[in-house]
């Protein structure tokens, strides 16, 4: 009799567990942005440690000079590639275009299914790179950084979310969903180290500090 009993409790567990894993499935984001892995929280301390601190110059920056959103394959350019990456169920137009699909911003958990509500941000400025090194690159490194699809560098976004963060480092914005942020800061550091870029003290401070409760 205890055995009936035994076995009874473990069916009822796993029938609980298998409808928490239902509910949690259902719950769960339609799309969820498909950045590429950052480095590890480990890797990032030790990529920072090494970065060059310095005080920003933003003298001689345009946006025009990081030429972006450039063809990356057949009609598609670097934001269309993007959405595509970034979306679940995408559908596109001949010209590469998103015309239907369900993105899930994890800068502020927001779902759109709708491509005109998405900005593809550069995690890095275009503005904060050049005032960390980016102003003494030529123009094809300035182009190959603002399009990088391999470095966790681009990725699809809330619009109105990104303007809002505009052209600031770690010190002065974070995304709202705090779970991302030691993924945004790894990322971050990751792209400033490949980049050779550097980082002011209070920028540095803010990182080390995120950094150390990944």
């Amino acid at each position: 009799m205890r055995r009936f009993y035994a076995r009874r409790r473990v069916s009822i567990l796993a029938a609980l567990s298998g409808l928490i894993a239902s509910v949690a499935l259902f719950n769960a984001p339609t799309a969820s942005a498909a950045l590429p892995t950052p480095v590890s929280a480990a890797t990032a301390r030790t990529y920072l440690a090494s970065l060059t601190v310095a005080t920003e110059d933003r003298t001689g920056y345009n946006r025009d000079l990081f030429n972006h959103w450039i063809t990356i394959s057949g009609t598609c350019n670097t934001r269309e590639t993007v959405l595509k990456r970034d979306g679940s169920n995408v559908v596109t137009s001949s010209a590469c275009a998103a015309t239907s699909g369900s993105w899930y911003s994890p800068y502020d958990g927001a779902t759109w299914t709708a491509a005109s509500d998405l900005d593809i941000d550069h995690l890095v400025p275009l503005a904060e790179a050049w005032d960390s090194g980016a102003d003494s690159w030529s123009s094809a490194t300035r182009q190959a950084f603002a399009n990088d699809l391999t470095r966790p560098q681009l990725i699809a976004v809330t619009d109105n979310v990104n303007q809002s963060k505009s052209d600031q480092d770690p010190a002065e914005w974070m995304p709202s969903v705090t779970s991302y942020r030691c993924t945004y800061v790894r990322a971050w550091v990751q792209v400033k180290y490949y980049y050779d870029l550097s980082v002011d003290s209070a920028e540095k401070s803010a990182l080390t500090s995120y950094l150390a409760s990944c």
